[in-house]
């Protein structure tokens, strides 16, 4: 059990002013996870993907989602509080907020974030 004020968050570098809380598992070993990412107002997540089935549930503000291999903004919907998105492997996405956004996500692991274009990824860079 976890309540609201023992989640624990941890800065998400992947995303700039992202935050992660890992509630169950570990990102790296192959065992269920969940885990919460905390987007902050005007957010952006460029085109990525991911190895394994994705199941994200948007638990607070609006998460604009899209499919493609570039963050577009005209072509995403808004999901809101209870939407539920489930992304097979390998499917190329990305995303937006207007306002802090928290979404939880529920994979198998070990969970990894690949962005299609190389220049979006801030591991790579110096």
């Amino acid at each position: 059990m976890v309540t609201a004020d023992q989640v624990k968050w941890s800065d998400l570098s992947l995303i700039p002013g992202a935050q992660i809380a890992v509630l169950e598992g570990a990102m790296d070993k192959k065992v269920p996870i969940t885990a919460r990412i905390k987007l902050p107002a005007d957010g952006k997540v460029p085109a990525h993907w991911h190895p394994g089935i994705e199941r994200v549930t948007v638990l607070s503000g609006t998460f604009h989602y899209g499919i493609g291999d570039k963050l577009d903004p005209e072509k995403t919907a808004p999901m809101g509080p209870g939407s539920l998105i489930v992304m097979q492997p390998k499917v190329h996405h990305f995303g937006w907020t207007k306002d802090e956004t928290v979404i939880q996500l529920n994979v198998m692991g070990p969970w990894a974030f690949h962005f299609v274009n190389p220049a979006d990824d801030p591991r790579k860079q110096e």
